[in-house]
């Protein structure tokens, strides 16, 4: 029970921190519709996209996993802050198992995450996308298992960094990489064979 009450309690203030700044919300959610508006009509109209719909619905769920994966990750950077102010020393000496302290941060980062990802998703229907409610609990499931996977990475990273500059120097080059190469924006049956590990 400690161990169950000392992660809702950092799942808690992770998420209370989120919520009192909504601005970042804000944010969050206007920043993706932008990339989706202006990248995905200005990119459509100068390159000859062959799938079903439109471009800016090929890059719809890219631009969703976009925005968990930057959440997600860059919000690692916590871990930093608590331990410039000294927070992360009374987090390590309380009565909790350190797996637990990284499971509640990671929860509730993912909360984050999953915040954005559910308005974006409710939001589909701007680039003409019909989302049914099997579909919309499907990607829910998604979101919450990759932000999770992705906050504990950059709760990793984090933990060997000491200071914030280096931190996203890091997961810039990390994120950057993983999101182009990821065949958000670009179908990945176009890049060469040894390039996007396509053996068969």
């Amino acid at each position: 029970m400690a161990e169950l009450e000392g992660i809702y309690t950092i799942w808690l203030r992770e998420t209370k921190r989120y919520i009192r700044y909504r601005s970042r919300i804000l944010t969050s959610v206007v920043t993706p519709l932008l990339w989706l508006i202006i990248f995905g009509t200005g990119l459509g109209t100068a390159i000859q996209f062959g799938g079903i719909g439109g471009y800016q619905q090929f890059i719809f769920p890219g631009i969703v996993g976009q925005t968990v994966l930057f959440t997600a990750v860059f919000s690692g950077v916590s871990v930093i802050i608590d331990r410039q102010y000294g927070f992360l020393k009374e987090i390590l000496v309380a009565p909790i198992s350190r797996p637990s302290v990284v499971f509640g941060k990671s929860l509730g980062i993912s909360t984050a995450s999953l915040i954005q990802g559910v308005i974006l998703l409710l939001l589909s229907f701007i680039v003409g996308i019909q989302m049914t409610v099997p579909c919309f609990l499907v990607s829910t499931g998604f979101i919450v298992l990759i932000s999770i996977g992705l906050a504990g990475l950059g709760l990793m990273i984090a933990s060997f960094t000491d200071s914030m500059e280096g931190f996203n120097l890091i997961m810039s080059f990390i994120v950057l990489s993983m999101f182009l190469l990821s065949g958000a924006l670009f179908p990945i049956t176009g890049l060469p064979s040894w390039f996007s590990l396509q053996f068969i």
